[in-house]
């Protein structure tokens, strides 16, 4: 009798798997989401294509583009399992907004970087294959294009000069006939000379160092670029 009892309890515990698992699979078809993530896989391998080939930085960070992946990937199935349970949708929603990233994005652009892999997984995520093949396409090709766009903004610089009181004079001269706009950012007098620092927009970059330096009383000239400078 008990061995019956445990035979019927099995079967029971079975059919309840596999009731679950199917229930599981009438809402997610897997041939769905194996194409979901083929499709992920391949724009994110462009998203971070293209993040390598238009990238204007200093330290290049490989890491970055595979987060860009991982991101595509990641966003794809969440969005698949949310849109066929709203239950589930809403306690994800819940669970999401109590999480805090600590990672700073130093550069802007690597945050639109960030959004573009996420809206590619929600759009392959709904289903909406054709549209997101669409966007990642013209995205890739605005941004290669944009790359390869110069502005024509003046790059600003600090100029800092070590010098001998004398030589301020010719060094204010020089400075309104080489560059296009300055402005004195500090002024130092010591008793070994003085130290002034300037804030220069250059259209390109030019000898300005150089031509301090032929300043009699100059002692040296330093030209550092502005973070809105680096990179370009």
């Amino acid at each position: 009798m008990s061995s019956a009892l445990l035979m019927s309890s099995s079967t029971t515990a079975t059919t309840t798997t596999g009731t679950g698992l199917a229930a599981q699979f009438k809402s997610i078809v897997p041939g769905d989401l194996f194409t979901a993530l083929g499709l992920g896989f391949l724009v994110g391998l462009i998203i971070a294509l293209v993040y390598r080939k238009t990238y204007r930085g200093v330290l290049f960070s490989p890491s970055f583009t595979v987060t860009l992946i991982m991101l595509t990937l990641i966003t794809t199935p969440v969005v698949m399992c949310i849109k066929s349970d709203i239950a589930l949708s809403m306690g994800m929603v819940g669970a999401l907004s109590i999480v805090r990233f600590r990672t700073a994005v130093k550069d802007p652009l690597d945050t639109a970087y960030m959004f573009w892999a996420l809206t590619m997984g929600i759009l392959l995520g709904a289903g909406l294959y054709l549209p997101a093949l669409i966007v990642v396409l013209c995205i890739s090709v605005l941004l290669f294009v944009l790359s390869f766009v110069k502005m024509n903004a003046t790059n600003a610089y600090l100029l800092v000069l070590h010098y001998e009181e004398f030589a301020e004079g010719a060094i204010n001269a020089e400075l309104r006939r080489s560059v296009k706009s300055h402005k004195l950012r500090s002024k130092t007098l010591t008793r070994g000379g003085a130290e002034m620092t300037y804030e220069v927009r250059l259209g390109e970059r030019h000898e300005i160092v150089t031509r301090m330096l032929d300043i009699e009383g100059v002692h040296d000239a330093t030209l550092v670029a502005c973070q809105s400078e680096i990179g370009a």
